[in-house]
């Protein structure tokens, strides 16, 4: 499956996701293909939306403590996910493959419980923390059509609209 990252400004980030409602071979290629393209991308985490598809649909994997690898065994597909248990409070400096060269400190939860299926469609549950809890949480933001720079305060997001043009400008040159 030939999948690229849609990138920001296109309107298509900005769609919201469906439930999927079929699971099969056409999902289970979609989830393949999003892994890998995650993976070429130095990414944690993709939502089905940023490579072109309105589904609710996110790959994630955290890199393991131990080696900092991302090992195939840790990767979590996640379909119609739902959130709830939702406490804390941590920042952490996020970026995005739809925003590329763009990172920045975020507020999200510190814990969560997640509801989700699997490619197969069995139920599952998870309790994540830290990390985990907050690519969940920006992946999950994706399949409502939003960003995580649009959690920045105003100054940040003028500043950081300023820097992404500048930035594209000067990649269009080469």
């Amino acid at each position: 499956m030939n999948l690229k990252v849609i990138t920001y400004p296109d309107k298509k980030l900005k769609e919201v996701s469906q439930p999927v409602e079929v699971f099969d071979e056409k999902l289970h290629k979609l989830l393949d293909g999003m892994y890998d393209v995650m993976l070429a991308s130095n990414g944690v985490g993709l939502a089905a939306i940023q490579v072109g598809k309105a589904i609710e649909v996110l790959v994630i994997n955290i890199p393991n403590e131990d080696d900092e690898e991302q090992h195939v065994e840790d990767l979590i597909e996640i379909i119609n996910p739902t959130l709830e248990n939702l406490a804390g409070s941590i920042f952490y400096q996020e970026g995005c493959l739809s925003v590329p060269g763009f990172y920045e400190d975020i507020e999200r939860f510190e814990t969560v419980t997640l509801h989700y299926q699997n490619r197969d469609g069995v139920k599952h549950t998870l309790h994540a923390e830290g990390l985990l809890s907050i690519a969940i949480q920006h992946e999950m933001d994706h399949l409502k059509g939003k960003l995580f720079i649009e959690k920045l305060s105003y100054s940040q997001r003028k500043k950081f609209e300023k820097e992404y043009k500048k930035a594209q400008k000067e990649k269009n040159k080469k």
